[in-house]
């Protein structure tokens, strides 16, 4: 008997629970699946020249970072970050060298990976990460793995 009043409250109640859930995690701009989370975006971006970026992240934290680290980003450095979080919104693990061999394409023309250098002298990995409001992917920081920064 127990059991059945229970099931029925919970049937009654599962709806609102539910919704009142789903209200909140909008409310608050929360990340909706996992995916989300691993990626580093928690809701929407509203910025349509960047349309694969974390929900919390904007161009002027991008300015403000390359300011930090004594970079003047061009229209290449926005290109970059832009690959970047596209690599991140297609990428179920993102990997530093598939993120390389990504700039390295994207680049191709203007010299590939080694102009890439050229504008995040720090690393195009983690500096591009960092600017694009992303995780550098794992050993793309470590020095012991021979990267700059």
């Amino acid at each position: 008997m127990i059991t059945k009043i229970r099931a029925r409250a919970h049937a009654r109640l599962a709806p609102v629970k539910d919704s009142v859930i789903e209200s909140s995690r909008e409310e608050l701009n929360m990340a909706k699946t996992r995916d989300d989370i691993l990626h580093g975006r928690s809701g929407v971006n509203n910025d349509p020249g960047f349309p694969d970026a974390p929900a919390d992240w904007s161009a002027a934290f991008a300015e403000k970072t390359a300011k930090e680290e004594g970079i003047e980003l061009t229209e290449d450095h926005w290109q970059a970050i832009r690959a970047v979080q596209e690599y991140y919104a297609k990428a179920d693990t993102p990997r530093a060298r598939e993120l390389h061999d990504a700039f390295d394409e994207k680049f191709h023309a203007s010299g590939g990976v080694k102009y890439v250098y050229q504008l995040f002298p720090g690393g195009p990995v983690a500096q591009g990460c960092r600017m694009a409001g992303l995780q550098p992917p794992a050993g793309s920081i470590d020095r012991s793995f021979g990267s700059v920064q």
